[in-house]
Formats: structure tokens, sequence, C-alpha cells
């Protein structure tokens, strides 16, 4: 029998990876809802270093960051910059694919 790992734990341990963890935001940004989107970055700020390493790193105070990324947070724009900017990412504008339509 193989030994139990939880869903978090390899989670955390994919998200390491700077690749993954851009493709888990990303997903999470698709979906549109941002609850789910505030739990994705607290996944990626946790396995990319921790909340104390990342608020130091972003010049946030560390309650003020498990406030933001709480189910009510509002990060502000610069906030979110600092916090991205803090794990080597940046926020980037896009066009949207637009979608398909029917044929009628």
């Amino acid at each position: 029998m193989k030994p139990y790992v939880s869903f978090n734990k390899l989670l955390l341990t994919d998200l390491k990876n700077p690749e993954m963890a851009a493709g888990y935001l990303n997903a999470a940004l698709e979906d549109g809802d941002k609850e789910f989107f505030l739990v994705a970055l607290r996944d990626v700020l946790s396995a990319q270093g921790g909340m104390t390493k990342i608020s130091r790193l972003a010049k946030l105070h560390r309650v003020s960051l498990y406030k933001m990324l709480s189910k009510n947070g509002n990060p502000g724009i610069d906030s979110l910059i600092a916090l991205l900017n803090a794990i080597g990412f940046q926020l980037v504008v896009a066009r949207k694919k637009p979608k398909m339509r029917k044929a009628a």
C-alpha cells in the first residue's frame, strides 16, 4: 500500500514550480471568481515561501496579507502587484480570445 499524501501537500509541491504556479493562477483568473483567485494566490504564496517570507518581500504586514487573501478580502492593485513581484511574477493584460459562435 502506498503511503498517504494529502492533496494539499501535493498541490503545494507542484506550486513550487513557477510554470505550474503561473498556470494555476491563470486558470483561477479565467474562472472569473475573485474568491477562487484569492484562494489560488494564497496557495501559490504558501508554496513559494510562506506568508511571513512573502509579506517581508512584498513589504506588506503579514496580518494584512491574511486579511486581503481571505474569503472577503479585496486586495488593491498595488498590493497585488507587490505580491506577484515578490514571487517573481508580473501582472499582464492580454486580449481575450473571441468566443466561438454557433452556426445558425
